[in-house]
């Protein structure tokens, strides 16, 4: 088939590289505009634009989706099909209408569990033990489609958000390619997703990101790991905003406070509302992300001092 591949960040590409290398044709790519980046926060193009114009394929970058000029661009290029991954903004009907096998959506997620835009963080988060993907229908409504294909992943007990969508990145690509054989063989009918089940996953803010010590220490794992790379799980210490990796649940340590550290040569503890974590490494607001314990030996605690 003749595909448009719709996508913007680096979890698309192992879905792009994959179609590149089956036996449809990737006329040309749609991906969000340059953004700034960096320190010096220069314009630059998205990891999947890079990679098409690499290998010489057309970029469209439209700033909405209902531009007429992209839509006439779209028209002349004539796909039977768009797939998409992540590609970060809503297509409207007329847009959806122009391929005649629709665009096909590969979603991080078993729907309808986890429909919207973070469903690998709302799986961490909510403690699920299984995860998967799933090749889906676009349609105007949020991840409502039938859905073509699906494939489980169980989550790992110190996954992070990161360590799991690299995994579905790499899985979702097979059933990527695999679900648009089968719709150009006729092989495919989508079914729709069940009425229970629904769940929605909403993107983390910042604010949704920051640490609750006073949560029991399960709750802060799945947050940490969570908001891991993004949009990265935060506390304050003397004021001032500390970064903090994933945790892990500890043994020992006795009782403490929420919030309140306990600092050893080897790691550094904080207390929860249950038992107390470890921390892992921290990165102190201006400074280099560093274990825990070369943080703390830097310092000098007081029994003053908590995370809050």
């Amino acid at each position: 088939m003749r595909l448009v591949f719709a996508g913007t960040p680096e979890t698309a590409l192992p879905a792009l590289e994959a179609l590149l290398e089956s036996r449809h044709e990737v006329a040309a790519v749609v991906t969000r505009p340059d953004a700034p980046a960096g320190r010096g926060r220069r314009l630059t193009a998205s990891p999947v634009a890079q990679r098409a114009e690499k290998a010489g394929i057309e970029v469209l970058k439209p700033a909405k989706a209902k531009d007429p000029d992209f839509l006439d661009r779209l028209r002349r290029i004539a796909p039977d099909c768009c797939p998409v991954v992540a590609y970060g903004a809503l297509l409207p009907r007329v847009a959806l209408d122009i391929p005649r096998h629709g665009w096909v959506n590969l979603h991080f997620s078993l729907l309808p569990a986890w429909r919207g835009a973070a469903p690998v963080q709302h799986a961490i988060l909510h403690g699920d033990d299984i995860t998967g993907a799933c090749t889906f229908q676009i349609e105007e409504d949020l991840d409502t489609g039938p859905v073509y294909g699906m494939l489980t992943e169980p989550i790992r007990p110190t996954d992070t958000a990161g360590d799991l969508l690299e995994r579905l990145a790499r899985a979702g690509a097979r059933l990527l390619v695999d679900t648009m054989d089968g719709i150009e063989q006729g092989a495919l009918q989508p079914r729709p997703q069940p009425a229970e089940g629904v769940s929605y996953a909403p993107k983390l803010t910042p604010e949704d990101a920051r640490i609750d010590w006073k949560a029991p220490a399960m709750r802060v794992d799945r947050l940490v790991r969570a908001c891991t790379p993004a949009p990265g799980a935060w506390t304050t210490f003397r004021g001032e905003r500390l970064k903090v990796g994933p945790v892990r649940l500890a043994a020992g340590g006795g009782e403490l406070a929420p919030g309140k550290l306990k600092a050893g040569k080897r790691e550094v503890l904080v207390g929860t509302a249950t038992h107390p974590v470890a921390l892992g490494e921290v990165q102190p607001q201006g400074k280099r992300r560093m274990p825990a314990a070369d943080w703390a030996r830097g310092l000098s605690l007081t029994d003053e001092d908590v995370l809050i």
